[in-house]
């Protein structure tokens, strides 16, 4: 299946964003690694929490300290990363970053501009950011199958 689609979407508020990550959950089959873009304060956590719902699990918040929060009991892991202090090969390691590719969850990560490079090639490109108004949101994702544009219809 090849994932070469690319959608540009529009939220008005933190709610709307959740409910975005809560469509595209439902496609999910286990695999997918969605890297977050963009600055502080533009829906990434409101879209995992929604994320976390369309795969049966929640209490979603940033792991800013914890650096990964894994959340299972529903249909599928998650696995919530958070890269902003990551500096370098030796901090993404100590995360367990590399193991988690390999564990067939969901994988959600803040940050992503900070370990691009290490990013799968297959990986979800999502970046946020402000619209007209304060609530705002433009969300352009990269990288989706076409299963995953339908669950955003």
């Amino acid at each position: 299946m090849e994932n070469n689609h690319t959608a540009v979407l529009q939220t008005h508020s933190a709610a709307e964003t959740e409910t975005l990550g809560k469509k595209m959950a439902k496609a999910f089959s286990g695999g997918e690694v969605l890297a977050l873009f963009g600055p502080m304060g533009m829906g990434k956590t409101a879209f995992t929490r929604g994320i976390a719902a369309g795969l049966g699990t929640g209490g979603v918040s940033s792991p800013t300290f914890a650096l990964v929060h894994v959340y299972d009991g529903g249909r599928l892991p998650l696995y919530h990363f958070d890269m902003y202090r990551v500096e370098g090969w030796d901090d993404l390691s100590s995360t367990g970053y590399f193991d988690y590719l390999e564990d067939g969850g969901v994988m959600v990560i803040e940050w992503s501009e900070n370990i691009e490079e290490a990013l799968p090639p297959e990986a979800i490109h999502i970046t946020f950011a402000r619209g007209s108004g304060d609530d705002d949101r433009t969300i352009t994702m990269t990288g989706l199958s076409a299963a995953v544009v339908d669950s955003l219809k």
